[in-house]
């Protein structure tokens, strides 16, 4: 594994959100939700594409607490434009599941 320095860690701008709203990402290749998620008054409101129907659906998510990388450039999934990376671990089937804290924080809180 490559090592990386603190200030190559310290260039990927990881917050924590709230999701507001979720729904099924209509034409994806493979079954997706569309998100979003609200970071706080300093970024605001932002969409994502996730894989991750097999453990949630729309309704469960809403009100969560996620992780998302915000300072990648947006990337085009069908249709749909996903402006942040939402985080997630390979479950022993290779489904995603989501990386969150476990208590409640303010949102756009980075992570350190």
């Amino acid at each position: 594994m490559e090592q990386i320095t603190y200030d190559d860690f310290a260039r990927v701008d990881i917050r924590v959100g709230t999701i507001v709203e979720a729904a099924l990402l209509e034409g994806a290749r493979k079954p997706a939700l569309r998100l979003a998620i609200d970071f706080g008054p300093e970024i605001g409101i932002r969409k994502s594409s996730a894989q991750i129907t097999v453990h949630y659906t729309p309704q469960c998510l809403i009100g969560r607490q996620v992780a998302a990388v915000v300072n990648f450039p947006p990337r085009q999934i069908g249709k749909f434009m996903s402006q942040v990376l939402t985080l997630g671990f390979p479950a022993e089937d290779g489904s995603v599941v989501l990386f969150a804290p476990d208590r409640v924080v303010p949102n756009g809180g980075r992570l350190f």
